[in-house]
């Protein structure tokens, strides 16, 4: 019998079931015209059609003090996402949205729901639904930003705080409530109370909607879709496609607009992407050079992803005997060291931040100018929601990926994801080696470190919690079934 992969069927709450009233103004391209689907109540849009660079935001239908806001924030005129996708929203449509990171996604979605609130203002307004914790608080920041004229009450529901006074906040009934799927689902269960604070709630929103789909999340999905009312507008905003979205497109039954900046996998113009071909035993000596080279390069800050928890501590405690000033960030760290280190980068005090891929998605610091594939990942569009954290917003930007004998395959089908070469970074072997004494010196003692802070019996003890978790949820084959999936997902892009 066939394994069945999707998470998404028929029977998926997602998109609610309302009634449908009127109709969608045509557009150059319907769904009809793609091949994915030849659903009735969809619109497509894929190019930006004659005239759309042209537009202003107050053509798009905002209230004047939204026009006015985005004044004060430099926000000079919409971007393609936000001129496709805020009159659909503003018209009641649900939405689908995907396009390349940094592209202002968040104010696609932000801006009609505050003028909507501005009309009508009740808590819980809208609730956004993201996969990681740094990115909910980073949405906070930017629809109180957003929102400042309107005495915004934002709440953010995460793992690793206090769960009574996230309790507290949300029976408050703020306007908009930003949290992350587990969290949100243990307060609904834990609390009887919670459920009615999310009966009258306007929108759904799912940032970084294909991660957030992913099959590890769909009891804590299905928990939460449970408390929505089935009035409510359902807006999904992501830079990558993959089999869950394109299920809910087929799936739904309600009009909605579906808008596609590009086809596949793809990188901003603006984006150097450039490769370094080593010996995985020399990975750090390299690492070190590159980043003594940061000043003479004109490069302000520099984010580090690894592929583990255990590489990046381990990083991190390198970089310090090695005297450079790092931060990390990983799953492994408590949530306020997590917020510190962010902190720290942020605001300038460390210009380097080491991260596994719980950074990788929607993270918005402009004085990001290079960023730096330590590991390769597995999958392409994990590289595109890396590097897009450079060069975002028609900034320019560097990525630079250590590349040993064991990726090559790897960079192959990133290359041709994403449609593009790689170009050789520049550095003199002799001159990079020269450390190489110092570094292993350094390594040795890292090493050592991790050793005595207890690092691997906290690794393997997280793993465990991990694994009884997983079972209890059923998830273990689905597991398997998923990375099987993901796999399916980046060949059909290629």
């Amino acid at each position: 019998m066939a394994e069945h992969e999707d998470l998404i069927d028929e029977n998926f709450p997602l998109f609610s079931h309302k009634p449908i009233h009127g109709s969608v103004k045509p557009t150059a391209t319907t769904f009809a015209d793609n091949p994915i689907s030849a659903h009735p109540q969809f619109v497509k849009d894929t190019s930006l059609g004659p005239n759309t660079t042209l537009l202003t935001f107050a053509d798009l239908g905002l209230s004047d003090w939204a026009l006015q806001t985005c004044k004060e924030l430099g926000m000079k005129k919409p971007t393609p996402v936000q001129q496709h996708c805020i009159p659909r929203i503003l018209s009641g449509e649900d939405v689908l949205g995907l396009a390349q990171t940094g592209s202002g996604k968040t104010a696609a979605f932000a801006l009609p729901i505050l003028h909507r609130l501005a009309e009508d203002p009740f808590g819980v307004f809208c609730l956004v639904v993201t996969p990681t914790r740094e990115l909910a608080y980073q949405l906070a920041e930017q629809f109180r930003a957003l929102g400042s004229c309107l005495n915004l009450r934002c709440a953010v529901v995460v793992g690793g705080m206090d769960m009574i006074s996230q309790t507290q906040a949300l029976m408050q009934r703020p306007h908009v409530v930003i949290a992350t799927p587990g969290r949100i689902k243990v307060l609904i269960d834990q609390n009887p109370d919670i459920p009615a604070v999310f009966s009258k709630t306007k929108f759904l929103v799912l940032d970084e909607a294909d991660r957030v789909l992913d099959v590890g999340f769909e009891e804590e999905l299905r928990v939460v879709f449970k408390c929505l009312p089935d009035n409510r507008q359902t807006l999904l905003f992501s830079a990558t496609m993959t089999s869950n979205l394109q299920s809910l497109l087929e799936v739904s039954a309600n009009k909605a607009y579906f808008y596609e900046a590009y086809e596949g996998f793809q990188t901003v113009d603006t984006l150097k992407q450039q490769y370094v071909f080593i010996p995985k035993n020399v990975k750090d000596v390299y690492l070190l050079h590159v980043l003594s080279r940061m000043e003479d390069m004109e490069i302000r800050s520099a984010i580090i992803f690894v592929s583990t928890c255990r590489s990046c501590h381990l990083l991190a405690l390198l970089m310090e005997e090695l005297d450079q000033e790092v931060a990390a960030l990983h799953s492994f760290k408590s949530q306020s060291s997590r917020l510190s280190a962010l902190h720290r980068f942020k605001s300038g005090k460390v210009p380097v931040l080491l991260a596994t891929d719980v950074a990788s998605r929607g993270l918005d610091i402009p004085t990001v100018d290079l960023v730096i594939n330590y590991d390769i990942p597995r999958y392409p569009r994990d590289y595109v929601h890396r590097v897009g954290r450079t060069a975002r917003a028609g900034r320019g930007g560097l990525a630079i990926s250590f590349i040993t004998q064991n990726d090559v395959d790897l960079i192959h089908e990133i290359e041709a994801d994403v449609g593009k070469k790689m170009e050789k970074f520049e550095c003199k072997e002799n001159e990079v080696l020269e450390d190489i004494t110092k570094v292993y010196k350094a390594k040795r003692v890292a090493t050592m470190k991790m050793m005595d802070d207890g690092f691997e019996e906290k690794a393997k003890a997280r793993k465990a919690q991990k694994m009884k978790s997983l079972a209890e949820k059923g998830l273990l084959n689905k597991n398997d079934n998923k990375r099987r999936k993901r796999k399916r997902d980046h060949k059909q892009h290629r």
